[in-house]
This record gives structure tokens, C-alpha cells and sequence, in this order.
């Protein structure tokens, strides 16, 4: 035997005892949280399949919805009684009901985790509203934070550091609260009672914008985060030829994304059935999907921005829009009057079995 040959035999022997040895990297698992207003129960759609894949039952009414940064726990607001819903993400059973200061809308977790921050859309006490904060460790609500409005919005930024509360009146207020203080930070006022909003990044983790869709504008407001007002009001093209608005006076445009790259916001107009790419941070429109549905109204996003879940609350259906060519490609079915939707990551674990 040759020595090239005895080389090329040790060489092959030593990568089979590496693949024995070495840990293989599994991939994280993606599912779709898909809630339902007037079901009782929040669907599991696989990205990978298109398909509903499972189903938390017993949840009356359900609004906002998160998920824990590993995977283990789904956190949804009960409007009907007036709780944060803890399910077992595995067991798709609800573990907890955590009461909270009055009736829910919209919910965010920390990147850490560690606590859930839940909208009240009313008045509390003496506050003109509150977001309740729910310590994940013991499941209980240990604070609520002052807001300048009644909560219908809530966002944590990308950061961890802040959280986003938009009021649901006229008033339209934006609260930003400060996580480490669990104190009230800045506000703005944008006149208009403020429906979803999205938020960007700079290169270095801080937040750089807000974007808030208000009132019944076809558009969406731009808050500098820095500056701390309003930097600019885009509004979303005209129909063009041969399509008829599905709705008009009423959240024309609802739901927006902003992918983990920073490259892309997303924008969902009811008014239009369509989705809006735009290119940040210059805000240019880059292109349009027209939708099969009954009018577009919550967005959650793929990790790797490849994908857009859109709820369609009126055709009982999350639409599916591939962002790079912005064409639809699934209609899946799910329960009745879909509205918030979330993207959970269950972390993949390396395994040499």
C-alpha cells in the first residue's frame, strides 16, 4: 500500500470518529402562534409544511400572544377573563391564569424573559392606563406602570430596555417606559388612537425608529427615537386599476414588521389587501403583494425575513407572502376572526446520538 493511500485511509477513519464524538448541531424549530378573537383557542402553524400543527383549546376571547426566548412557554392575554394565560408549549395546556388590572389587548415578553408586559385598555385607578408587568419566575403580576392612555399596543424593543405602549383613543398617545426603572419614560403625542407599530434597530442595538399605524390612515407614522417626535408620515400607494378597497374609515392599514436584518419593514394595508415592502432605513416601497383574502390586518415574520404570516380576521385565514418575490403562496385555515400573531423559536440542541 502506498503512502498516499495509508494517508487517505487514516485521514477518512479520523473524520468518522469525529462525526461519532463530536456533537451534531441541531436546528431550531419554528412555529406560528395564530390567535383567535372570537374562538377559543390559539392554532400552531409549521413554516416548513404550511399547516396547522397543533391547538391550545380554552382560551376565550384571546388578543395578545408571545412566546418564552426558549421555547417552553406561550403567553396569551384572555379578554374574556381578564388574565395572562400561561400554556405548556410541549403539552399545549394551559398551566396558569394570571389576573391581571383589567381587561388585556396586546402583550410583549422581555429578550431575556424574564418578564411579560401586558396592555390594559382601560383606565385603572387614577392612571389614565397601565401596562401590568408579569414576572415569569413565579408567574404573578408584581407592577403596573403609568401610561398616558388606555393600552390597545405594547412592544419591547429590540434592546430590552424600553417598552412601546400605544393608546387606544383619539389622543394617541405613544408611552415609552423604562424596563429598569419600571417607570415611565417619554411620550408622544400623534393624534390619533394608535393601532400596531414595529421597531428598528441601529447597528449597535439601540432603537432607531418607531413605526405606528394610527387612526383609519392608510400609512404609518415614523418617531425618531432619538429625537424623540415625529420624523415622517408615509402613506401607502393608491389601488391600481381593477382592485376595489376592502374596507374605508377604519384601520385602513394594520400590521407591520420589521425583519431581523434591518434591511426590510413590512406593511399590511386592510384597505388595499395587500402587503407593502419597504427598504430601510431610506423607506423606499421596493414592492407589493396582492392578497387573496378579505383584507390583511397582523403580520409576524420567519427569522430569516423570508417569509410574512398575515392574519386575515375577516376570511378566517393566515395568507403567506414570500417576501423576495412578494407573491403569495399559502392560505391556510385557522379559527374564527384571527387577529395577533408571533413567531417562537424552540432552540435546536446539539446531540451526538
Amino acid at each position: 500500500m502506498t503512502t498516499i493511500n495509508v494517508v487517505r485511509r487514516c485521514l477518512t477513519l479520523l473524520a468518522i470518529l469525529l462525526l461519532l464524538v463530536l456533537p451534531v448541531a441541531a436546528q431550531n424549530q419554528v412555529r406560528i402562534l395564530q390567535s383567535n378573537a372570537a374562538g377559543d383557542r390559539v392554532h400552531i402553524i409549521d413554516p416548513v409544511t404550511n399547516k396547522v400543527v397543533g391547538e391550545i383549546p380554552g382560551i376565550e376571547t384571546a388578543h395578545g400572544i408571545t412566546a418564552s426566548p426558549d421555547g417552553s412557554r406561550i403567553y396569551v392575554s384572555n379578554e374574556a377573563d381578564e388574565t395572562l394565560d400561561v400554556a405548556d408549549a410541549r403539552t399545549m395546556k394551559v398551566i396558569k391564569k394570571i389576573p391581571l388590572s383589567a381587561r388585556p389587548n396586546n402583550i410583549a415578553i422581555s429578550p431575556d424573559g424574564r418578564r411579560v408586559y401586558v396592555g390594559i385598555r382601560q383606565p385603572v385607578g387614577n392612571n389614565p392606563g397601565v401596562a401590568d408587568v408579569i414576572d415569569t419566575a413565579s408567574l404573578s403580576k408584581i407592577k403596573s406602570i403609568r401610561t398616558e392612555g388606555p393600552v390597545h399596543n405594547l412592544y419591547v424593543t429590540p434592546d430590552g430596555k424600553n417598552v412601546v405602549a400605544g393608546d387606544a383613543t383619539d389622543k394617541g398617545y405613544v408611552s415609552v417606559l423604562d424596563t429598569q426603572t419600571d417607570a415611565p419614560a417619554w411620550s408622544v403625542k400623534l393624534d390619533h388612537s394608535i393601532r400596531p407599530m414595529a421597531i428598528s434597530k441601529n447597528p449597535d442595538g439601540s432603537t432607531r425608529s418607531i413605526f405606528v399605524q394610527v387612526g383609519d390612515f392608510n400609512g404609518f407614522v415614523v418617531v425618531d427615537f432619538k429625537t424623540r417626535k415625529e420624523a415622517a408620515r408615509i402613506t401607502l400607494p393608491k389601488l391600481p386599476p381593477g382592485r376595489v378597497p376592502m374596507i374605508t374609515g377604519s384601520a385602513e392599514s394594520h400590521g407591520l414588521a420589521v425583519t431581523a436584518d434591518q434591511t426590510t419593514l413590512v406593511v399590511c394595508s386592510r384597505l388595499n389587501n395587500a402587503l407593502y415592502s419597504y427598504s430601510l432605513p431610506d423607506l423606499k416601497l421596493v414592492g407589493r403583494a396582492d392578497l387573496s383574502g378579505k383584507g390583511a390586518a397582523w403580520v409576524t415574520l420567519t427569522p430569516d425575513g423570508k417569509r410574512a404570516y398575515i392574519a386575515d380576521p375577516v376570511g378566517n385565514s393566515t395568507l403567506v407572502v414570500d417576501i423576495p418575490t412578494m407573491k403569495e403562496i399559502a392560505k391556510i385555515p385557522v379559527g374564527q376572526v384571527p387577529k395577533r400573531n408571533h413567531t417562537m423559536v424552540i432552540p435546536g440542541r446539539a446531540s451526538n446520538e
